[in-house]
C-alpha cells in the first residue's frame, strides 16, 4: 500500500506542475523525480485499484482546470471524454495487470521471462497510442483544432508523467539476479 501511495502522489503532484505551464507565464519549477525504487512489495488488487481511481480522477480535474472550455464546447467535449476513458481504461487494465505481475514475480525473472514481459508492455503502449489516434478527429469533431490540440497534450503530458511515477517506482530488472 506504501507504494501505491508513492505512486499516486508522485504522478499527481507531477500531473498539477505539468498542467501549470502557459505560454507567457512563468513555469512553476519542476520537482525532482523520485529517485528508483528498490523495494519489492506486492502490490495488492485493492493497491492497484484504488491508485488507478485516484489517477483517473484527478486526470479529470487536472484536463477541466487546463483546458478552457466555453459551456458549449463542455456539453459535447465530457462526453467524448468519458468515452475515450472508458476505452483507455480497458487498454491500461492490461498495464496494470503487468504491473502487479511485475510485483510480484520480481526477483524471479528469466532472460526469455524478461523479454516476453517488456514486449507485452510495449505492445500496450502501441495500444494506447492507436486509441489516442483513434480520438483525434473525434475530439475535433467537438472542439476547435487548438483546444482539440491542447486536450492531446494535457492528457499526453499527463500518461508520461503517470508512467514516470510508475516506472521511477519499480525497480529496474537488473538489480535482480539473472537465471
Amino acid at each position: 500500500m506504501i507504494l501505491a501511495r508513492t505512486i499516486a502522489a508522485a504522478a499527481i503532484g507531477a500531473a498539477l506542475v505539468a498542467a501549470a505551464p502557459v505560454m507567457g507565464q512563468a513555469a512553476a519549477p519542476a520537482a525532482a523525480a523520485p529517485a528508483a525504487a528498490t523495494t519489492t512489495e506486492a502490490l495488492t488488487e485493492t493497491d492497484l485499484q484504488l491508485l488507478r481511481m485516484e489517477l483517473r480522477a484527478d486526470k479529470r480535474k487536472v484536463t477541466a482546470e487546463s483546458l478552457l472550455l466555453t459551456d458549449a464546447e463542455a456539453a459535447k467535449f465530457w462526453p467524448v471524454y468519458d468515452r475515450y476513458i472508458s476505452e483507455l481504461t480497458v487498454i491500461n487494465n492490461s498495464k496494470y495487470a503487468l504491473i502487479k505481475e511485475y510485483s510480484e514475480k520480481f526477483g524471479t525473472y528469466t532472460n526469455a521471462q524478461a523479454t516476453k514481459f517488456i514486449t507485452r508492455w510495449l505492445d500496450v503502449d502501441v495500444q494506447a497510442s492507436k486509441l489516442r489516434s483513434k480520438y483525434v478527429p473525434v475530439v475535433g469533431k467537438v472542439l476547435p483544432g487548438v483546444k482539440a490540440a491542447t486536450f492531446f497534450q494535457i492528457d499526453r503530458r499527463l500518461n508520461m508523467l503517470v508512467n514516470l511515477g510508475l516506472a521511477s517506482q519499480l525497480p529496474v530488472l537488473q538489480t535482480q539476479a539473472v537465471k
